[in-house]
């Protein structure tokens, strides 16, 4: 029985975990760098043992990880997101050194990272894939030669890594030959391998996910979609679940793919499978995730089913504790990642410290943050600094309910996504629920908002101020 989990990760994804540990009664230990010493997960953990000095690759020596791990007395670890979650080194060690890893086997991650095997692989399981190529492209001949047979536009992509980085997208031989050297570099750089591949570009996709729970057992069970298209650079801004695009029919027929895909793998412990769905209401495979999705709350908000403790339950080697027929989808909720960046000046990150902090509340809202009064948000790391989730029993709530979440957010010190997501839900298309990922792109408007006080009642409070002080 697990008894005591290891962290290795740091923000809110760390407290996330914590808290799901604290309601089962394990111990948590939290892992920090010398830049997050005083980070909220550091707090919030029975145990916290600093890694080091160095703000990024800390969190990135799976060795030094899991020794701390062993260490520590801990029985398992738990990735999170990000960082190491998708990196079969650290299952691998984990393994070797008996402490139970929350995620996948290694050999699952290797395959689901490798987007041309995991192509074969759903091919293979009548899992339709977006047309592109099968194997890594061996030259810039060979990538021009196909991208002519499928037709532009096109995109090359790193075959492992994600993140949106290794992703250009192509309208001509032209853009091709500009491309392909830059893609290499990127892949190079970023994830470490040179191997690329091509797929034909869907224009204007929406893109939907699925939540799986896989056990040990056999047992695999789906708990609905969520739409992640309002996206930025290939960065999620808001995930929505269900999606609002969605009949019932498509519902049911992309859970059951989600599934197919799961046991294709052999698939244990939670994960997403995601696929574009084109204008003409195809969908398409396009990657496996084999760790915790940030959106996964919104999934818990609309099944009342805790996607972490149901991590931790499997790799304890028990059973599912819910079947297929268990599972009922309850009204919409909709995740806005609340980043420390400033819209109105190109999202340029807004790092530094918090002044003030007022966490939302009342029906149907949930904050997952790892920020307070007084923190520094440090300039090594991702700029999410909270995730806000509301929830309602219908659409219209839904956004309404979102849009006085917001208000009754206050984070002041930096800039921030929140007054950029006020404007997006005005916008007519997304309170109609029709949108695909070119919807920010398509509003560059969005961010010509004010920030500042209406003129009437900055001059009402000047009045007032002068008439207190006796001006």
């Amino acid at each position: 029985m697990i008894r005591k989990i290891l962290i290795a990760n740091r923000g809110e994804i760390a407290v996330r975990i914590i808290r799901a540990c604290a309601e089962a009664g394990i111990t948590s230990v939290a892992i920090h760098t010398d830049a997050d010493r005083h980070a909220l997960h550091v707090k919030k953990a029975n145990e916290a043992h600093c890694i080091g000095p160095d703000s990024v690759t800390g969190y990135l020596n799976a060795h030094r990880i899991v020794n701390l791990a062993v260490a520590t007395g801990c029985d398992a670890l738990h990735p999170g997101y990000g960082f190491l979650s998708e990196n079969p080194l650290l299952a691998e060690i984990c393994a070797a050194r008996r402490i139970r890893y929350i995620g996948p086997d290694a050999t699952v991650i290797r395959s689901m990272g490798d987007k041309i095997a995991a192509r074969t692989m759903m091919q293979d399981a009548g899992v339709p894939v977006v047309p592109g190529s099968d194997t890594s492209l061996r030259s810039q001949e060979e990538a021009l030669a196909l991208a002519a047979q499928i037709g532009y536009p096109v995109m090359l992509k790193a075959t492992t890594g994600g993140g949106g980085r290794g992703i250009r997208r192509c309208n001509s031989d032209a853009d091709l030959r500009k491309n392909y050297g830059r893609v290499l570099s990127e892949a190079s750089k970023a994830f470490g391998s040179a191997d690329i591949f091509m797929e034909k570009c869907i224009e204007h996709p929406r893109h939907i996910e699925v939540q799986i729970l896989a056990d040990s057992h056999g047992n695999v069970v789906h708990l609905f979609e969520r739409d992640c298209s309002i996206q930025r650079r290939h960065q999620k801004l808001i995930e929505i679940a269900p999606s609002p695009q969605l009949n019932e029919q498509q519902r049911q027929w992309l859970g059951e793919m989600a599934i197919r895909a799961a046991r294709a793998a052999n698939y244990e412990n939670a994960g997403t499978v995601e696929f574009l769905l084109d204008q003409d209401d195809r969908f398409y495979f396009m990657e496996m995730n084999t760790r915790l999705q940030v959106e996964h709350t919104i999934t818990e908000a609309i099944t009342g089913i805790d996607i972490v403790q149901q991590q931790i339950r499997i790799a304890d080697g028990q059973p599912l504790a819910y079947r297929q027929e268990d599972i009922r989808q309850r009204g919409y909720a909709m995740e806005l990642r609340i980043n420390a960046e400033d819209p109105a000046n190109d999202f340029l990150p807004s790092f530094g410290r918090i002044t003030r902090y007022y966490a939302p509340g009342g029906p149907g809202v949930r904050i997952d943050a790892a920020i307070y009064t007084g923190y520094h948000i440090p300039p090594y790391y991702d700029s999410m600094c909270a995730k806000l989730i509301v929830w309602a029993l219908n659409w219209d709530d839904l956004l309404n309910r979102a849009s006085r979440a917001l208000l009754d957010t206050g984070v002041y010190g930096v800039k921030t996504t929140i007054p950029y997501y006020m404007e997006i839900l005005k916008v007519p298309e997304f309170r109609a629920g029709k949108f695909d990922t070119g919807f920010v792109e398509a509003h560059p408007e969005l961010t010509e908002y004010s920030t500042g006080r209406p003129a009437p009642l900055a001059a009402a409070m000047t009045a007032a101020l002068a008439a207190h002080l006796g001006l």
